[in-house]
């Protein structure tokens, strides 16, 4: 009888309640590549240029990302691909400072999406982005670009809210 009154009191009162946390939602399990993931309308090579993407104060976190910067690259984003190595990405130069709203159609990966400031400061993230999904994904602050990443990819290297992004960037 002790042992469950002991249980019962654990349960009730043991109970850790989760740590504050810098990101904008709970993850969600990661979820695989589609299997079925459409067919690209537009084959080919997409070629866009690489920047490095560096986080001061994360030493040794960074990676390689695809730079979108035309809204026909914006709009296609990360599209039909199946996978994305680890230490790669897709940043997004949206070029206007606003509430910036992405969706996964026809992305068949899952990501963590990283909305950046015009002082390179992480506003917001949204993880584990659900694949093939039109559902409109916000932060609900405003930024001039975004950084898209492997689903728990910002987990994985402590990057949260608040932590600085920095890139060279071409001239417009």
């Amino acid at each position: 009888m002790l042992l469950v009154a002991v249980v019962a009191f654990c349960a009730c009162f043991c109970t850790r309640a989760p740590a504050e946390d810098s990101h904008a939602a709970a993850s969600p399990p990661q979820a695989p590549p589609a299997k079925a993931c459409p067919s690209d309308p537009e084959p080919g090579n997409h070629t866009l240029p690489i920047v490095a993407v560096t986080f001061p104060g994360l030493p040794g976190v960074g990676l390689d990302a695809e730079l979108a910067r035309t809204p026909h690259d914006s709009e296609r984003g990360l599209m039909y691909r199946t996978s994305m190595p680890e230490s790669h990405g897709m940043f997004f130069d949206l070029g206007q400072r606003a509430d910036h709203r992405f969706w996964m159609h026809n992305t068949c990966i899952s990501l963590d999406l990283l909305y950046i400031d015009e002082n390179g400061r992480i506003v917001g993230i949204v993880e584990s982005a659900p694949i093939l999904d039109d559902h409109e994904l916000s932060v609900g602050r405003p930024s001039v670009s975004v950084l898209e990443v492997n689903a728990g990819w910002s987990r994985r290297h402590g990057v949260r809210i608040g932590q600085t992004v920095a890139l060279a960037l071409p001239p417009r």
